[in-house]
């Protein structure tokens, strides 16, 4: 096969959308020259995949940027400020209303739990002062050892420390599971969303365990709407 080119810059004729034809180059193996009309559809195929690639850019582009999901969603339903009173029905003995608001914090990447008190009134060893935190965040990693992405950090000004993985078995119900050694007692913390709307109440129990056991009771239950 040899090409041959056909004319020189000077006089290679010029082409128009009317006049487009394969002038530039032609073909030949021995005598028979390869059909035009191939050589066209040769090209055609050619700028039809350009073209497809070219389309196929932006959308490639697009999914590169989509955001990922949001690994905090499923406690989306906590979020905001809620009343609080407790029931007779906890352990503490204690008589105490106030508000707590879920928010994003971080750049959304935690969630904050900060809480006031309106009243007080319980036995005397209950703190009627007790301030705390509770930091909600995302962290993959932990799947591998407590089979959770989801945990939580609680401190308060009485020195207590409990670290929670959180489990979320429907759309409206939070567990906090606390982690420690076998020796130490167990923490609980449950949130339940009942109902819809502005009449929503969002239910709070703070329970714990004696070492060794699964018998929860309630320290605290609470319950309020939303502001």
């Amino acid at each position: 096969m040899k090409i041959m080119r056909i004319g020189t810059p000077s006089t290679t004729p010029a082409l128009t959308p009317n006049t487009f034809k394969v002038t530039c180059v032609s073909m030949e193996v021995g005598h028979s020259r390869i059909p035009r009309d191939y050589v066209q559809s040769v090209i055609m195929r050619r700028l039809l995949f350009i073209s497809l690639l070219a389309a196929a850019l932006p959308l490639t582009a697009q999914s590169a940027a989509a955001p990922a999901s949001d690994p905090l969603a499923p406690l989306s339903f906590l979020l905001g400020t809620w009343t609080a009173g407790t029931a007779a029905t906890g352990t503490a003995g204690a008589q105490v209303l106030g508000t707590y608001t879920f928010s994003r914090d971080l750049a959304g990447h935690a969630l904050q739990r900060t809480g006031t008190v309106a009243t007080c009134k319980g036995p005397q060893d209950f703190d009627c002062n007790h301030h705390d935190q509770l930091t909600i965040f995302p962290d993959p990693n932990g799947m591998a050892i407590h089979h959770s992405s989801l945990f939580a950090l609680y401190l308060d000004n009485e020195g207590h420390v409990i670290y929670y993985t959180i489990a979320t078995p429907d759309a409206h119900t939070a567990v906090f599971n606390s982690q420690g050694p076998a020796a130490a007692p167990k923490f609980r913390l449950i949130y339940h969303l009942e109902g819809t709307g502005p009449k929503a109440i969002m239910t709070g129990k703070f329970q714990s365990a004696a070492p060794g056991t699964d018998e929860y009771h309630s320290y605290l239950e609470w319950s309020g709407t939303k502001q």
